[in-house]
């Protein structure tokens, strides 16, 4: 199985649950529609990921409109973005 669609199902927000374990975060991303992800916490310190949260702000200004952090990219852009961060 590709590791794009294990960690679309790993991170994707079709869980069961709402609950965000320990040491994580939950986050929207869509451009259009939002789908919720969970990822771990030390996704915030690495640069890639720091950039994107920059562009949010420059975008969105962190407003939190699902009552929580929304990204807006593309689902694919953010699942590329992740499979990277998950390999370091």
């Amino acid at each position: 199985m590709a590791i794009h669609k294990i960690l679309r199902r790993s991170l994707s927000a079709e869980k069961r649950t709402t609950e965000v374990p320990n040491e994580h975060l939950a986050v929207y991303v869509g451009e259009s529609e939002n789908k919720r992800f969970v990822i771990p916490l030390s996704y915030l310190n690495d640069p890639l990921f720091q950039e994107l949260l920059y562009q949010t702000e420059e975008e969105l200004g962190f407003h939190l409109p699902m009552g929580g952090l929304t990204i807006p990219c593309s689902e694919d852009l953010f699942i590329d973005l992740t499979s990277q961060l998950s390999c370091t």
